[in-house]
């Protein structure tokens, strides 16, 4: 009993450091396009974001659920161990693509170390591929489309709207509708990834008979990975920040209210149903259907193809990863050791691999930004010589 409460204490611990690594992770999602277009300053947007991350996990539920009692049968006899090495696959997996500044989706990297260690600890029959289907794999599909167009339409509105105003009163009126816009977003965020930390610890407990089959996380569950969440939320992620705010389309105050407004309607829709989607593609497609909204529609789209790839990959990756480590931590104590080893010596390499080149809160939207979008070609100089 006290190796399986020792063990239950680890399991828990790392599921809040994936909520931390998610939390940095996706703060590009909520205040990437407000800190570009200068709505808010970098160090005060994070700040903002934390404290409405931490006010979103205390709504809703029913994502958590999900996790807990829904694309894993907590009958199936999933062990700590398990959820141990699927926390491992997908925290590494958050950590690499957080290196190369790709926004993937936290949300897929847990869904596919849980399935991955599930299928080599307990077998295919632990998995519910239908809850996988419909509440996962459709919406990842769906969301940001949905997003996208939601976008698009009102950021075409929003510069009908404003055709006969002066640039500066639009940049002042939009900048601050965004600071609401982006708050939404953040409070939407606490509602539906904060609940994932939640589902996977509350998961944990009904493996080891602490909680009965089918219970909703304990408030301490639920105070605990939201902090976890707007911990690391405050650290900032700067370097997807930087992809997000200034890599696919260059945001101006209209284009950044619009996409924000129409992520936020998703999202909240999503946990409401119970809907395990992830705020990346949704926040994502939100600002490709506002930067193809505009006038000039431009879109860098070999940055878009390098975070589609990032999205196709997350899942097979992630489960990849934990599964070898479900097989590790399979052989005994030693191995749930070797696991924890290789866990903390990946994430060390990644982050003394950052400071080589770290990103911060002063440089996020100044140095090595993209390469400019290409602007149609000036006209010919006059000759005077007639046609």
């Amino acid at each position: 009993m006290e190796h399986i409460t020792f063990l239950v204490a680890v399991v828990i611990i790392t599921a809040l450091a994936f909520d931390f690594t998610n939390g940095f992770h996706d703060t590009a999602n909520a205040m990437a396009t407000s800190i570009a277009t200068g709505a808010l300053r970098p160090k005060v947007a994070v700040a903002i974001s934390a404290v409405l991350n931490l006010a979103g996990a205390f709504l809703s539920v029913e994502v958590a659920k999900t996790i807990s009692g829904g694309i894993i049968d907590e009958s199936a006899g999933v062990h700590p161990e398990i959820i141990f090495a699927a926390l491992a696959g997908a925290i590494l997996w958050n950590l690499l693509t957080w290196l190369l500044g790709l926004p993937s989706s936290s949300s897929h990297a847990l869904y596919g170390g849980l399935i991955g260690a599930t299928l080599v600890g307990v077998g295919v029959h632990g998995v519910h591929f239908e809850t996988v289907v419909t509440k996962i794999l459709i919406p990842a599909l769906a969301s940001p489309v949905v997003a996208g167009l939601a976008s698009w339409g009102a950021t075409r509105l929003a510069y009908r709207i404003t055709r006969g105003a002066s640039a500066g009163t639009t940049g002042r009126g939009f900048r601050l509708g965004q600071v609401a816009s982006a708050s939404l977003v953040s409070l939407a965020h606490g509602t539906n990834d904060a609940q994932k930390t939640m589902g996977v610890i509350t998961l944990t407990l009904i493996s080891a008979g602490s909680l009965g089959a089918g219970a909703n996380p304990p408030v301490w569950v639920v105070l605990s990975a939201g902090l976890a969440i707007a911990a690391g939320t405050y650290m900032g992620g700067w370097r997807i920040i930087r992809t997000m705010g200034k890599g696919l389309t260059d945001i101006e105050p209209r284009q950044g209210f619009a996409s924000e407004t129409a992520a936020t309607s998703v999202i909240l829709a999503s946990s409401h149903m119970g809907f395990g989607l992830s705020t990346t593609h949704v926040c994502t497609g939100g600002v490709l259907g506002a930067g193809l909204g505009a006038p000039d529609g431009r879109v860098r789209w070999s940055v878009a193809r390098r975070m589609v790839y990032a999205w196709l990959m997350t899942l097979p990756a992630a489960g990849t990863v934990a599964a070898g480590a479900a097989w590790i931590a399979g052989l005994g104590d030693a191995g749930v050791a070797v696991v924890g080893v290789l866990l903390v010596s990946g994430s060390t390499t990644v982050w003394l691999t950052s400071r080589r080149r770290p990103v911060h809160s002063g440089n996020v939207v100044t140095d090595d930004g993209p390469a400019p979008l290409p602007t149609a070609p000036a006209p010919l100089p006059q000759t005077g010589i007639a046609a």
